[in-house]
């Protein structure tokens, strides 16, 4: 499994999650690499001027990771467990996977593995993350319009 975060301004922290993620595992990544993303993408942003978007898991909706962010001063958009037509990342990570999929030959082992989707994930640009996030409203719209039912994307 990995955890990325991806901005108007490109894709973040990327990193390989060894076992199972809990909050505490969470947590962590985020403060491992969502601070020095958020201060990288947006270093003439105020943190809490921004809004970031995860959706309802348990891990990520816990007293204490909700805590954290609260800390940090991050503004989390409140969004349903499973979202997927308006959620940016999934789509970036069908990106990501249809990219792992062109390779010609399968990976070796994990390591190699891990090593193709950092390449990968450093490959998508500013502009694949901007139309992503610039499909946000068609996505609600959609979504709307089919009263919560399934879309075209």
């Amino acid at each position: 499994m990995i955890w990325g975060c991806m901005s108007y301004n490109g894709v973040g922290s990327m990193t390989v999650i060894e076992g199972i993620m809990d909050r505490f595992v969470y947590m962590k990544i985020l403060e491992d690499n969502l601070l020095p993303t958020m201060e990288a993408l947006q270093p003439f942003t105020n943190i809490n001027r921004m809004l970031f978007q995860q959706d309802g898991d348990p891990k990520h909706t816990a007293i204490a990771t909700m805590q954290w962010f609260r800390d940090q001063g991050i503004n989390v958009m409140e969004w349903p467990a499973q979202s997927p037509d308006l959620n940016p990342i999934e789509h970036l990570w069908t990106l990501l996977k249809k990219r792992l999929g062109e390779h010609e030959k399968m990976p070796k082992g994990q390591q190699e593995l891990a090593e193709r989707v950092a390449a990968e994930w450093k490959k998508i640009s500013v502009e694949e993350c901007r139309r992503l996030i610039e499909s946000m409203p068609r996505r609600c719209a959609a979504v709307i319009k089919a009263r919560g039912g399934h879309t075209k994307y």
